[in-house]
């Protein structure tokens, strides 16, 4: 799939991470243990987008305050030309994993930094130039939302979403908790992209089928956005807008590390749609919806097989059983709680 030329998406991860992830063959608990292999990356749900469609040769520009404690982190970590810093004062957050050999990933994230109201400020300043000068037409918000630093109140977005709506520029937004549930009902995004549990504590209750999460997924529509890509893990993923759902995956692959592949699934629903333009009116929405969600499990399932949180390649990719008739008595592998 290299060397393709499409149409610019721009990335604003509010809260970038310096991911360490250490791979561990038998782990002992309150024991000492010795890793097999470290690996460092800078990361961050948007960083993550920018990473997997640069892949494909979408330029994909990726927004990130970052503290200035760590002026080399960028060219260490291989970001210099495709991360646009605004430079804050203050440290990086650190994010732990840790890959268990045939066991599961554990991670640990620390906290977002603060944000002073004026970092804010300059944050939305610098992502609507981004954008401008990209002639983007899809701007992805991924990631864990930071508080301003004076009221330990969640940064607004609202400013972002109307800047974008005057550009004429979709909206993707993917983040959790309390933002996730003040957004999902405000509905100023285009594409909203919840994992089940997520979406099960948006609309304040448990998800046991797949028509559960198609319901769960209209309600969100319902407040005004246009489509929700509801990832399932080994579901594969439900794509839902107000007149329609598609029910997405693959074949069962080798799970290494799955760290990363929601993120993987929203790059690859963004390449389908800048690669495939189709007409405004197309699908209710005005982008290939179908294709869309084909692709995001795919490029999901080839995120887990590799040991790190950005994608390293989108080669071989498996194939994607799509159908726009989900079976709604479907139950999940987990019931999705709220």
């Amino acid at each position: 799939m290299s060397g393709i030329s499409a149409g610019a998406v721009v990335t604003l991860t509010p809260a970038p991470t310096l991911d360490r992830t250490y791979y561990v063959s038998n782990l002992i608990e309150g024991g000492v243990n010795r890793a097999d292999g470290v690996a460092e990356e800078l990361a961050g749900k948007g960083i993550n987008v920018t990473k997997g469609l640069h892949l494909v040769g979408i330029n994909a520009p990726g927004v990130v305050p970052i503290g200035n404690a760590d002026p080399g982190v960028l060219n260490r970590t291989g970001y210099a030309d495709t991360l646009v810093p605004l430079w804050i004062e203050g440290t990086l957050r650190v994010s732990t994993t840790m890959v268990i050999h045939n066991g599961a990933t554990t991670k640990v994230n620390e906290a977002p930094r603060p944000l002073s109201e004026e970092d804010w400020a300059s944050v939305v300043a610098l992502t609507e130039k981004t954008v401008i000068e990209t002639g983007a037409k899809w701007l992805v918000i991924a990631g864990a939302l930071p508080v301003y630093k004076s009221t330990g109140t969640f940064v607004d977005l609202q400013p972002i979403f109307d800047r974008m709506k005057a550009l004429g520029v979709r909206v993707a937004l993917d983040t959790s908790g309390e933002p996730l549930q003040y957004w999902a009902r405000r509905g100023d995004a285009t594409v909203m992209k919840p994992n089940a549990e997520e979406l099960a504590s948006a609309v304040g209750r448990t998800l046991h089928t797949l028509g559960d999460v198609i319901d769960a997924a209209r309600e969100v529509c319902s407040h005004g956005v246009q489509c929700v890509l509801a990832s399932l893990g080994a579901d594969g993923m439900v794509a839902v807008t107000a007149d329609g759902a598609w029910h997405a995956r693959t074949p069962p692959v080798h799970v290494i590390n799955t760290v990363g592949a929601g993120d993987a699934t929203l790059a690859g629903f963004l390449s389908a749609a800048v690669t495939n333009p189709v007409s405004e009116d197309a699908y209710g929405v005005g982008f290939d919806v179908p294709h869309g969600v084909g692709t995001a499990v795919q490029w999901g399932a080839v995120a887990v097989t590799q040991p790190t949180s950005g994608l390293t390649n989108v080669d071989h990719l498996p194939e994607s059983i799509i159908t726009d008739t989900p079976n709604r008595d479907a139950l999940l592998e987990e019931p999705a709680k709220a």
